[in-house]
């Protein structure tokens, strides 16, 4: 019987990439990996880490070294849960893909969070349109060991349900902070700006383009600036949001936010590349590359 889960991934159609989603939790199937896998983790992990030396932020560096991640293969759930548990409580569960936002949330508000089990193929990688291993295990897990960051993402998980509560505008809101912080935010170090945005850590384009390239803005954190701010999800971010610290995160969490969707409703969305006058602009973009189409 074949007992390796599902591979669930977007479809592809004439008006673009489909979401497919799944709320299976499954065993990561680690003996299925092939040699092919492996290398591919391997390719993926010595590039990265090479980028992103003095890049990233120390954090995650210290973190992951901490877990024990290396190239030599992909890592065992439960090894990593084990280190996991141990610092902060959380716990990696196997999925077969994208998960529907509640269950989402639901898992981060108990300390879980969903890592894809299969990665992608040769052919991808530099570019998949989905979360896949390497993005979740590498991007995501590494500051799950650091208590601050921990407590901030089990409270974003908590707010998503209750955003999930009360409807499809404070779903938006909240998605934006999100993206702008745990998927694609940047952090001031004592050395500079630094990476510690999943979608960038894993990403070999991004993780260039978001300290060294002038046509992005890098704006201070603002919650209600980032949760009215619109984003990309088919180019390099036009805007990158730098927090002081992660306690920063956390103390922006501590409202409740249903006053400040009320507020949020009342005003217009921020398209991607605008920069506003009470903005704190670390660099003003010089927008070169970019669409005037595609925010979402």
């Amino acid at each position: 019987m074949n007992t390796v889960p599902n591979r669930v991934e977007h479809q592809t159609t004439d008006k673009g990439y489909v979401p497919i989603y799944t709320t299976n939790i499954v065993e990561q199937p680690w003996s299925s990996y092939g040699a092919d896998d492996h290398a591919v983790w391997a390719a993926l992990f010595e590039r990265q880490e090479r980028l992103l030396a003095g890049r990233a932020s120390q954090v995650f560096v210290r973190n992951q070294r901490a877990m024990g991640m290396s190239p030599t293969r992909i890592p065992k759930f439960d090894d990593l849960n084990r280190a996991l548990r141990g610092a902060t409580g959380w716990e990696i569960i196997g999925v077969e893909g994208l998960l529907p936002e509640l269950d989402f949330f639901e898992h981060l508000a108990n300390r879980r969070f969903p890592v894809t089990w299969w990665i992608r193929r040769r052919d991808q990688l530099d570019y998949l349109a989905e979360p896949d291993l390497f993005h979740d295990l590498f991007g995501h897990v590494p500051l799950l060991m650091e208590p601050v960051f921990a407590d901030y993402m089990q409270a974003y998980g908590r707010g998503g349900v209750k955003a999930h509560a009360l409807g499809p505008d404070a779903l938006v809101n909240l998605t934006r902070l999100y993206w702008y912080t745990v998927e694609f935010g940047l952090i001031r170090e004592a050395d500079g700006l630094r990476i510690y945005g999943a979608g960038i850590l894993s990403s070999k384009g991004e993780s260039i383009h978001c300290l060294d390239s002038a046509a992005p803005n890098r704006i201070g954190f603002d919650l209600e600036r980032i949760m009215r701010t619109r984003y990309r999800i088919d180019s390099y971010q036009k805007t990158y949001f730098v927090i002081d610290s992660y306690e920063q995160l956390m103390n922006a969490t501590y409202p409740d936010f249903t006053p400040i969707y009320a507020r949020l409703a009342a005003q217009g969305a921020v398209p991607a590349g605008e920069v506003l006058e009470t903005d704190a602009v670390f660099n003003r973009g010089t927008r070169e590359g970019w669409s005037d189409e595609g925010d979402v």
